[in-house]
């Protein structure tokens, strides 16, 4: 597949322990809620918007934090409910694929580029849908890869959401500060500052040697980032489920046309099963062992995921036909995988009206 028509969602929640804090505690909505070590050795977790106006941000040491807002509120944290709010968001997000990758407690990357809906439509109904179930707003980022939708989500915090199509490319970038780049530290900024290096803009001047000279290994990664090229997969750690069904003749056959009557019934068991579990599927496999016991296995995927048995009909038509059937068949096997959860073809429109759309 093309990677540049891949359709990859960065969703970040907003401030996300403060936002905790100020929802179970409806009295500190809209004011300055610091969550961190509240010694004066201790940093800051993250800290609400309205605490971010006094310069006040994560990793910073909470006495710095307190002398540049004194009438915050200092709170040293709920790891277990925060914890318990991160799974029901991400529960929430599987309810859409399962082609999930979790950066942190409030951050993952979901790659929905075979599901029905546009990434748009996907990307609006997860900003309401989590709004209306935790309270909770996320900024969405979307765009053909995992460095641009994740600048895509920074890019109108709190409760944002933008689109970096790859027409926009380099265009859109080259305003921004370098810092702005994932994979670029403080220290490095620094050094390319002192070389009159601020902006995309002007790393886009240099060539790749000189990128490589100027910052390593990492060097080439970065410009290639900045060129809207980045290569990196969605990394799941969920196992891919299947469906299926076999069985073992009691006796061996090789009549072909009795081969395929009894693949399609056993098709459509699986894909009554498949619905019957509310999955859809985009891959169809057949397993053939011959009177030898040696066997053979084909698959053949659809674009998109579906539940409807005449497109998988047409696959396993297809694998069948291009079988060679060297001996008598003795088991036969059908199964449906790459599966995810039949919630996505689900969204309706009417979920999104009366909700906030984001921006």
């Amino acid at each position: 597949m093309n990677i540049l028509n891949r359709k990859i969602i960065h969703v970040d929640v907003d401030a996300f322990y403060a936002s905790v804090e100020q929802i179970d505690n409806p009295k500190l909505k809209g004011k300055p809620v610091i969550v961190g070590g509240i010694s004066s050795r201790g940093v800051v977790s993250t800290c609400s918007y309205e605490a971010r106006k006094y310069g006040v941000h994560s990793a910073m040491p909470i006495f710095q934090a307190k002398k540049l807002c004194p009438e915050g509120i200092y709170i040293s944290g709920r790891h277990d409910r925060y914890d318990e709010m991160s799974k029901k968001i991400f529960a929430l997000l599987h309810e859409i694929t399962d082609d999930i990758e979790i950066v942190s407690i409030d951050e993952a990357y979901l790659d929905v580029t075979y599901l029905y809906h546009t990434a748009e439509y996907i990307g609006k109904y997860i900003k309401n849908k989590i709004k209306k179930e935790t309270g909770l707003t996320v900024s969405v980022g979307i765009s053909y890869n995992k460095f641009l939708a994740k600048l895509a989500s920074e890019w109108d915090k709190p409760d944002g959401f933008f689109v970096i199509k790859k027409e926009d490319i380099p265009e859109i970038l080259k305003p921004l500060p370098i810092i702005k780049i994932h994979g670029i530290g403080k220290k490095t900024v620094e050094k390319l500052n002192k070389i009159g290096i601020y902006s995309i803009e002007d790393l886009l001047l240099y060539d790749l040697d000189t990128m490589v000279n100027l910052m390593g290994t990492m060097g080439e990664e970065i410009y290639e980032r900045i060129r809207g090229v980045d290569n990196r997969e969605i990394k799941t750690h969920s196992e891919r489920k299947s469906i299926g069904t076999e069985m073992t003749f009691t006796e061996d056959i090789d009549d072909f046309e009795e081969i395929i009557k009894r693949a399609e019934i056993y098709l459509h068991e699986v894909v009554e099963l498949l619905i019957k579990k509310k999955m859809l599927a985009k891959t169809v496999m057949i397993k053939i062992k011959f009177d030898d016991f040696t066997q053979v296995s084909r698959s053949k995927s659809l674009e998109v995921y579906t539940d409807d048995e005449k497109y998988f009909g047409l696959l396993l038509n297809d694998l069948l036909h291009h079988m060679v059937l060297k001996s008598k068949v003795r088991l036969l096997g059908v199964t449906l995988s790459g599966l995810i959860n039949n919630h996505e073809k689900q969204l309706m429109l009417f979920d999104l009206i009366g909700e906030d759309n984001g921006k």
